[in-house]
Protein backbone atom coordinates (compact mmCIF):
# COMPACT_ATOMS: atom_id res chain seq x y z
CA UNK A 1 0.00 0.00 0.00
CA UNK A 2 1.40 3.47 -0.59
CA UNK A 3 2.79 5.53 2.09
CA UNK A 4 0.91 8.73 1.49
CA UNK A 5 -2.37 6.96 1.25
CA UNK A 6 -1.92 5.13 4.04
CA UNK A 7 -1.09 7.93 6.34
CA UNK A 8 -3.92 9.72 4.83
CA UNK A 9 -6.82 7.15 5.14
CA UNK A 10 -5.04 6.67 9.13
CA UNK A 11 -5.98 10.52 9.37
CA UNK A 12 -8.92 10.25 8.59
CA UNK A 13 -10.13 7.46 10.79
CA UNK A 14 -9.00 8.96 13.87
CA UNK A 15 -10.78 12.42 13.21
CA UNK A 16 -13.80 10.58 12.61
CA UNK A 17 -13.82 8.41 14.99
CA UNK A 18 -13.30 11.15 17.69
CA UNK A 19 -17.12 12.36 16.39
CA UNK A 20 -18.16 9.03 16.94
CA UNK A 21 -17.95 8.48 13.11
CA UNK A 22 -21.21 10.37 11.97
CA UNK A 23 -21.69 10.72 8.58
CA UNK A 24 -22.82 14.48 8.49
CA UNK A 25 -19.13 15.47 10.42
CA UNK A 26 -17.61 12.69 6.90
CA UNK A 27 -17.59 15.10 4.16
CA UNK A 28 -15.57 18.39 6.03
CA UNK A 29 -13.16 15.53 7.80
CA UNK A 30 -12.20 14.56 4.03
CA UNK A 31 -12.03 17.63 2.77
CA UNK A 32 -10.09 18.85 5.60
CA UNK A 33 -7.56 15.85 5.46
CA UNK A 34 -7.29 16.37 1.63
CA UNK A 35 -5.90 19.97 1.92
CA UNK A 36 -3.90 19.71 4.29
CA UNK A 37 -2.11 17.34 2.77
CA UNK A 38 -2.87 17.31 -0.91
CA UNK A 39 -2.75 14.41 -3.31
CA UNK A 40 -1.58 16.77 -6.00
CA UNK A 41 1.55 17.26 -4.04
CA UNK A 42 2.32 14.21 -2.33
CA UNK A 43 1.41 11.32 -5.20
CA UNK A 44 3.70 10.53 -7.74
CA UNK A 45 1.05 9.20 -10.22
CA UNK A 46 3.78 7.46 -12.80
CA UNK A 47 5.17 5.81 -9.10
CA UNK A 48 1.37 4.88 -7.96
CA UNK A 49 0.96 2.77 -11.69
CA UNK A 50 4.25 1.02 -11.47
CA UNK A 51 3.62 0.21 -7.85
CA UNK A 52 0.21 -0.78 -7.89
CA UNK A 53 1.02 -2.50 -11.33
CA UNK A 54 4.13 -4.89 -9.72
CA UNK A 55 3.16 -5.43 -6.10
CA UNK A 56 0.48 -7.73 -4.80
CA UNK A 57 0.36 -5.88 -1.13
CA UNK A 58 -2.84 -3.65 -2.26
CA UNK A 59 -5.77 -3.17 -0.78
CA UNK A 60 -8.84 -5.14 -1.95
CA UNK A 61 -10.46 -3.95 -5.14
CA UNK A 62 -14.17 -4.39 -5.80
CA UNK A 63 -16.14 -5.35 -8.70
CA UNK A 64 -16.97 -1.23 -9.50
CA UNK A 65 -17.32 -0.55 -13.44
CA UNK A 66 -16.66 3.14 -11.99
CA UNK A 67 -13.61 4.60 -13.07
CA UNK A 68 -11.35 4.04 -16.16
CA UNK A 69 -10.26 2.10 -14.25
CA UNK A 70 -10.93 2.52 -10.44
CA UNK A 71 -8.12 1.44 -7.88
CA UNK A 72 -8.66 1.38 -4.09
CA UNK A 73 -5.57 2.55 -2.63
CA UNK A 74 -6.96 2.45 0.87
CA UNK A 75 -9.98 0.39 2.63
CA UNK A 76 -10.86 -0.01 5.77
CA UNK A 77 -14.70 -1.16 7.23
CA UNK A 78 -15.76 2.35 7.25
CA UNK A 79 -14.74 3.96 4.38
CA UNK A 80 -12.00 3.55 1.82
CA UNK A 81 -10.09 5.91 -1.17
CA UNK A 82 -9.88 5.41 -4.46
CA UNK A 83 -8.07 6.87 -7.60
CA UNK A 84 -10.49 7.44 -10.53
CA UNK A 85 -8.54 7.37 -13.79
CA UNK A 86 -10.90 8.93 -17.03
CA UNK A 87 -9.86 8.64 -20.55
CA UNK A 88 -13.06 9.49 -22.35
CA UNK A 89 -15.68 9.16 -19.42
CA UNK A 90 -17.97 11.63 -18.80
CA UNK A 91 -20.72 11.26 -15.41
CA UNK A 92 -24.05 11.54 -16.35
CA UNK A 93 -25.78 13.93 -13.68
CA UNK A 94 -26.22 12.14 -10.42
CA UNK A 95 -26.07 11.64 -6.81
CA UNK A 96 -24.88 9.41 -4.41
CA UNK A 97 -25.52 6.85 -1.85
CA UNK A 98 -22.19 7.64 -0.10
CA UNK A 99 -20.29 10.45 1.44
CA UNK A 100 -17.09 11.84 1.40
CA UNK A 101 -14.71 14.27 -0.71
CA UNK A 102 -12.49 13.67 -4.04
CA UNK A 103 -9.78 15.87 -5.33
CA UNK A 104 -8.53 16.40 -8.67
CA UNK A 105 -4.74 14.77 -8.87
CA UNK A 106 -4.57 15.38 -12.66
CA UNK A 107 -6.32 17.29 -15.41
CA UNK A 108 -8.83 19.52 -14.79
CA UNK A 109 -12.79 19.20 -14.81
CA UNK A 110 -15.89 21.24 -15.76
CA UNK A 111 -18.08 20.44 -12.78
CA UNK A 112 -21.75 21.26 -12.29
CA UNK A 113 -24.38 21.17 -9.57
CA UNK A 114 -27.78 20.62 -9.91
CA UNK A 115 -31.28 20.90 -7.68
CA UNK A 116 -34.15 18.78 -8.53
CA UNK A 117 -37.65 20.70 -7.57
CA UNK A 118 -41.01 19.41 -7.63
CA UNK A 119 -40.54 16.09 -6.93
CA UNK A 120 -43.04 13.86 -7.52
CA UNK A 121 -42.40 9.85 -7.27
CA UNK A 122 -43.85 7.52 -9.68
CA UNK A 123 -42.53 4.83 -8.33
CA UNK A 124 -40.08 4.09 -6.25
CA UNK A 125 -37.17 4.38 -8.74
CA UNK A 126 -38.77 6.75 -10.99
CA UNK A 127 -39.52 10.92 -10.05
CA UNK A 128 -40.78 13.66 -12.40
CA UNK A 129 -39.58 17.01 -11.43
CA UNK A 130 -37.55 20.28 -12.54
CA UNK A 131 -33.73 19.92 -12.74
CA UNK A 132 -32.27 22.73 -12.61
CA UNK A 133 -28.54 24.09 -12.82
CA UNK A 134 -27.11 25.60 -10.11
CA UNK A 135 -23.73 26.26 -10.89
CA UNK A 136 -20.94 25.53 -13.20
CA UNK A 137 -16.96 25.81 -12.17
CA UNK A 138 -13.67 24.64 -13.64
CA UNK A 139 -11.65 22.44 -11.48
CA UNK A 140 -8.12 22.44 -12.22
CA UNK A 141 -5.59 20.13 -9.86
CA UNK A 142 -5.53 20.30 -6.04
CA UNK A 143 -9.40 21.56 -5.73
CA UNK A 144 -11.50 19.72 -3.87
CA UNK A 145 -14.78 18.95 -3.59
CA UNK A 146 -17.28 17.23 -1.13
CA UNK A 147 -19.66 14.55 -1.59
CA UNK A 148 -22.80 14.36 0.72
CA UNK A 149 -25.28 11.50 -0.15
CA UNK A 150 -28.46 12.06 -1.19
CA UNK A 151 -30.45 14.69 -3.17
CA UNK A 152 -28.24 17.38 -1.60
CA UNK A 153 -26.00 16.72 -3.89
CA UNK A 154 -26.30 16.26 -7.29
CA UNK A 155 -23.67 17.18 -9.71
CA UNK A 156 -21.71 16.20 -12.99
CA UNK A 157 -17.85 16.09 -14.40
CA UNK A 158 -17.10 16.39 -17.69
CA UNK A 159 -13.05 15.50 -17.77
CA UNK A 160 -10.80 17.49 -19.95
CA UNK A 161 -7.61 15.83 -20.00
CA UNK A 162 -6.38 12.40 -21.30
CA UNK A 163 -5.73 10.73 -18.48
CA UNK A 164 -7.16 13.07 -15.60
CA UNK A 165 -7.30 11.59 -12.23
CA UNK A 166 -9.71 12.29 -8.78
CA UNK A 167 -8.78 10.96 -5.09
CA UNK A 168 -11.96 10.41 -4.04
CA UNK A 169 -12.57 9.63 0.12
CA UNK A 170 -15.86 8.26 0.34
CA UNK A 171 -17.81 6.23 3.25
CA UNK A 172 -18.90 2.35 2.04
CA UNK A 173 -22.72 3.23 2.10
CA UNK A 174 -24.85 5.50 3.99
CA UNK A 175 -28.09 4.14 5.44
CA UNK A 176 -31.39 5.60 3.85
CA UNK A 177 -30.06 7.75 0.77
CA UNK A 178 -30.62 5.42 -2.06
CA UNK A 179 -31.02 4.99 -4.44
CA UNK A 180 -28.89 7.04 -6.15
CA UNK A 181 -30.60 8.63 -9.24
CA UNK A 182 -29.34 9.12 -12.38
CA UNK A 183 -30.81 12.71 -13.63
CA UNK A 184 -32.20 13.38 -17.36
CA UNK A 185 -32.31 16.76 -17.36
CA UNK A 186 -35.01 18.75 -17.25
CA UNK A 187 -37.33 16.84 -15.50
CA UNK A 188 -36.48 13.12 -14.76
CA UNK A 189 -34.56 10.79 -12.52
CA UNK A 190 -34.34 7.40 -12.81
CA UNK A 191 -32.61 4.69 -10.89
CA UNK A 192 -30.03 2.98 -13.01
CA UNK A 193 -29.40 -0.36 -11.28
CA UNK A 194 -32.96 -1.49 -10.73
CA UNK A 195 -33.80 -4.84 -10.95
CA UNK A 196 -35.91 -4.58 -13.59
CA UNK A 197 -35.01 -7.58 -15.56
CA UNK A 198 -37.93 -8.34 -17.88
CA UNK A 199 -37.71 -4.48 -18.91
CA UNK A 200 -34.27 -5.29 -19.76
CA UNK A 201 -34.45 -8.71 -22.07
CA UNK A 202 -37.28 -6.50 -23.64
CA UNK A 203 -34.92 -3.67 -24.36
CA UNK A 204 -32.25 -6.41 -25.71
CA UNK A 205 -34.76 -8.48 -27.92
CA UNK A 206 -36.02 -5.30 -29.54
CA UNK A 207 -32.31 -4.45 -29.89
CA UNK A 208 -32.37 -8.04 -32.01
CA UNK A 209 -35.74 -6.98 -33.72
CA UNK A 210 -33.59 -3.97 -35.19
CA UNK A 211 -30.32 -5.40 -36.27
CA UNK A 212 -32.27 -7.88 -37.90
CA UNK A 213 -34.43 -4.86 -39.53
CA UNK A 214 -37.72 -7.13 -38.38
CA UNK A 215 -40.44 -5.60 -40.03
CA UNK A 216 -42.77 -6.19 -37.21
CA UNK A 217 -40.60 -3.27 -35.01
CA UNK A 218 -43.00 -0.62 -35.24
CA UNK A 219 -45.88 -2.35 -34.72
CA UNK A 220 -44.76 -4.40 -31.46
CA UNK A 221 -43.33 -1.30 -29.88
CA UNK A 222 -46.99 0.48 -30.69
CA UNK A 223 -48.74 -2.66 -29.02
CA UNK A 224 -46.04 -2.59 -26.15
CA UNK A 225 -46.79 1.28 -25.37
CA UNK A 226 -50.60 0.42 -25.42
CA UNK A 227 -50.20 -1.78 -22.31
CA UNK A 228 -47.21 -0.79 -20.51
CA UNK A 229 -46.81 1.08 -17.58
CA UNK A 230 -45.55 4.60 -17.31
CA UNK A 231 -42.13 3.36 -15.89
CA UNK A 232 -41.67 0.52 -18.25
CA UNK A 233 -43.68 2.62 -21.28
CA UNK A 234 -40.91 5.27 -21.14
CA UNK A 235 -37.32 3.09 -20.89
CA UNK A 236 -39.16 1.39 -23.81
CA UNK A 237 -39.44 4.95 -25.59
CA UNK A 238 -36.03 5.53 -24.52
CA UNK A 239 -34.25 2.68 -25.95
CA UNK A 240 -36.50 2.44 -29.43
CA UNK A 241 -36.25 6.11 -29.99
CA UNK A 242 -33.22 6.22 -32.84
CA UNK A 243 -34.57 3.50 -34.51
CA UNK A 244 -38.70 4.79 -34.75
CA UNK A 245 -37.22 8.09 -35.62
CA UNK A 246 -35.31 6.40 -38.52
CA UNK A 247 -38.14 4.54 -39.52
CA UNK A 248 -41.01 7.11 -39.65
CA UNK A 249 -42.36 5.85 -36.55
CA UNK A 250 -41.65 8.25 -33.31
CA UNK A 251 -44.70 10.15 -34.06
CA UNK A 252 -47.42 7.30 -33.92
CA UNK A 253 -45.07 5.83 -31.14
CA UNK A 254 -45.15 9.38 -28.98
CA UNK A 255 -48.69 10.01 -29.59
CA UNK A 256 -49.82 6.64 -28.18
CA UNK A 257 -47.65 6.97 -25.07
CA UNK A 258 -48.84 10.51 -24.57
CA UNK A 259 -52.82 9.37 -25.13
CA UNK A 260 -51.85 6.50 -22.67
CA UNK A 261 -50.37 9.11 -19.64
CA UNK A 262 -52.02 12.36 -20.49
CA UNK A 263 -50.54 15.05 -18.61
CA UNK A 264 -48.01 13.03 -16.83
CA UNK A 265 -46.29 12.48 -20.36
CA UNK A 266 -45.60 15.80 -20.92
CA UNK A 267 -42.00 16.06 -18.98
CA UNK A 268 -41.27 13.36 -21.19
CA UNK A 269 -40.63 14.44 -24.41
CA UNK A 270 -38.48 17.63 -23.82
CA UNK A 271 -36.35 14.85 -21.64
CA UNK A 272 -35.78 12.49 -24.42
CA UNK A 273 -35.01 14.93 -26.51
CA UNK A 274 -32.21 16.31 -24.08
CA UNK A 275 -31.16 12.52 -24.11
CA UNK A 276 -30.42 13.04 -28.36
CA UNK A 277 -28.46 16.49 -27.66
CA UNK A 278 -26.29 15.00 -24.49
CA UNK A 279 -25.24 12.09 -26.21
CA UNK A 280 -24.07 13.65 -29.40
CA UNK A 281 -21.86 15.75 -27.59
CA UNK A 282 -20.80 13.28 -25.49
CA UNK A 283 -20.32 10.77 -28.03
CA UNK A 284 -18.15 13.60 -29.49
CA UNK A 285 -15.49 13.40 -26.63
CA UNK A 286 -14.05 10.21 -27.81
CA UNK A 287 -12.50 10.94 -30.51
CA UNK A 288 -11.85 14.51 -29.48
CA UNK A 289 -8.89 14.83 -27.63
CA UNK A 290 -7.33 18.27 -27.62
CA UNK A 291 -8.03 19.95 -23.70
CA UNK A 292 -9.45 23.03 -25.22
CA UNK A 293 -11.91 21.21 -27.59
CA UNK A 294 -13.05 19.18 -24.75
CA UNK A 295 -13.64 22.41 -23.10
CA UNK A 296 -16.08 23.86 -25.59
CA UNK A 297 -17.85 20.75 -25.67
CA UNK A 298 -18.09 20.75 -21.88
CA UNK A 299 -19.91 24.03 -21.79
CA UNK A 300 -21.73 23.35 -24.75
CA UNK A 301 -23.15 20.00 -22.69
CA UNK A 302 -23.60 21.70 -19.02
CA UNK A 303 -24.39 25.76 -19.20
CA UNK A 304 -27.77 26.70 -20.55
CA UNK A 305 -27.22 30.34 -22.07
CA UNK A 306 -24.87 32.00 -24.70
CA UNK A 307 -24.02 34.66 -22.13
CA UNK A 308 -22.64 31.72 -19.35
CA UNK A 309 -20.39 29.80 -22.20
CA UNK A 310 -18.41 33.15 -23.03
CA UNK A 311 -17.98 34.39 -19.33
CA UNK A 312 -16.86 30.89 -18.53
CA UNK A 313 -14.13 30.86 -21.49
CA UNK A 314 -12.81 34.28 -20.94
CA UNK A 315 -12.25 33.31 -17.14
CA UNK A 316 -10.29 30.68 -18.35
CA UNK A 317 -8.62 32.41 -21.70
CA UNK A 318 -7.38 35.49 -22.53
CA UNK A 319 -8.49 37.11 -25.53
CA UNK A 320 -12.08 37.79 -27.04
CA UNK A 321 -14.02 34.68 -26.49
CA UNK A 322 -15.91 34.61 -29.32
CA UNK A 323 -12.34 34.65 -31.38
CA UNK A 324 -11.06 31.68 -29.16
CA UNK A 325 -14.52 29.63 -29.75
CA UNK A 326 -14.72 30.55 -33.50
CA UNK A 327 -10.72 29.32 -33.92
CA UNK A 328 -11.64 26.19 -31.70
CA UNK A 329 -14.48 25.96 -34.45
CA UNK A 330 -11.91 26.10 -37.33
CA UNK A 331 -9.81 23.34 -35.92
CA UNK A 332 -13.06 20.53 -34.99
CA UNK A 333 -13.93 21.03 -39.03
CA UNK A 334 -14.29 18.10 -40.39
CA UNK A 335 -13.91 18.05 -44.40
CA UNK A 336 -14.76 14.21 -46.09
CA UNK A 337 -16.70 12.61 -49.44
CA UNK A 338 -19.52 12.25 -46.80
CA UNK A 339 -19.74 16.39 -46.38
CA UNK A 340 -18.12 19.12 -44.00
CA UNK A 341 -18.96 19.25 -40.85
CA UNK A 342 -18.22 21.33 -37.37
CA UNK A 343 -18.50 19.46 -34.26
CA UNK A 344 -22.17 17.92 -34.97
CA UNK A 345 -23.24 20.69 -37.35
CA UNK A 346 -23.29 18.81 -40.89
CA UNK A 347 -23.44 21.75 -44.05
CA UNK A 348 -26.82 21.48 -45.63
CA UNK A 349 -27.20 18.87 -48.83
CA UNK A 350 -29.46 21.89 -50.64
CA UNK A 351 -26.77 24.11 -51.27
CA UNK A 352 -24.37 22.77 -54.38
CA UNK A 353 -21.00 23.70 -53.57
CA UNK A 354 -17.57 21.86 -54.34
CA UNK A 355 -16.23 19.88 -51.24
CA UNK A 356 -13.68 22.14 -51.59
CA UNK A 357 -15.63 25.21 -51.46
CA UNK A 358 -18.17 24.15 -48.41
CA UNK A 359 -16.05 24.50 -45.20
CA UNK A 360 -14.75 27.96 -45.51
CA UNK A 361 -18.47 28.97 -46.52
CA UNK A 362 -20.08 27.21 -43.43
CA UNK A 363 -17.69 28.89 -41.31
CA UNK A 364 -18.18 31.97 -42.57
CA UNK A 365 -21.60 31.82 -41.98
CA UNK A 366 -20.79 30.57 -38.30
CA UNK A 367 -18.98 33.42 -37.66
CA UNK A 368 -21.27 35.81 -38.69
CA UNK A 369 -24.20 34.17 -36.88
CA UNK A 370 -21.89 33.99 -33.69
CA UNK A 371 -21.45 37.71 -33.59
CA UNK A 372 -24.63 39.06 -35.71
CA UNK A 373 -24.79 42.37 -36.95
CA UNK A 374 -25.19 43.11 -40.21
CA UNK A 375 -24.10 40.60 -43.13
CA UNK A 376 -20.02 40.48 -43.81
CA UNK A 377 -19.27 41.10 -47.33
CA UNK A 378 -17.99 37.43 -48.18
CA UNK A 379 -21.76 36.36 -47.40
CA UNK A 380 -23.79 39.02 -49.46
CA UNK A 381 -23.62 36.94 -52.40
CA UNK A 382 -25.13 33.82 -50.79
CA UNK A 383 -29.22 33.49 -51.30
CA UNK A 384 -31.11 34.06 -48.95
CA UNK A 385 -32.84 30.63 -49.21
CA UNK A 386 -28.83 29.31 -48.64
CA UNK A 387 -28.38 31.51 -45.40
CA UNK A 388 -31.51 30.36 -43.93
CA UNK A 389 -30.61 26.41 -44.56
CA UNK A 390 -26.80 27.42 -43.38
CA UNK A 391 -28.61 28.79 -40.12
CA UNK A 392 -31.02 26.06 -40.07
CA UNK A 393 -28.21 23.31 -39.93
CA UNK A 394 -26.20 25.39 -37.40
CA UNK A 395 -29.42 25.74 -35.39
CA UNK A 396 -29.81 22.00 -35.07
CA UNK A 397 -26.88 21.45 -33.60
CA UNK A 398 -24.65 22.40 -30.59
CA UNK A 399 -24.14 25.06 -31.73
CA UNK A 400 -27.46 26.67 -31.13
CA UNK A 401 -26.88 28.24 -27.40
CA UNK A 402 -24.55 30.89 -29.28
CA UNK A 403 -25.74 32.25 -32.16
CA UNK A 404 -27.07 35.73 -32.18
Amino acid sequence: MDAYFAELGNSVYTRWKKVNFSLAAFPEIAVKALEAKPASRHVDLEKLTRDFLLHDDQPHQSSSGFGQPELIVYDNPKFYIQALFWLDGTTDIHQHEFSGAFQVLEGSSIHSRYVFENAESITAHFRVGDLKLQETQLLERGDTVPIVSGRSCIHSLFHLETPSVTIVIRTQSDPGTGPQFTYLPPHLAIDPVQGDFLTLRRKQLLDVLEHTASPEYSSLILKMIGTLDFERGFFTLQNAMGHLRNLGAWDLAWAAFSKKHGALAKPVLPSLLEIIRRDALVGMRSSIEDPDHRFLLALLLNLESREAVLAMVARRYSGDPLENIFHWAVELTHCSESGTWILNAEFPDDIELPPDEQAPLFLTALNHFLAGGKTPPELKSVSKKNLTSLRAALESSAWKMLLK
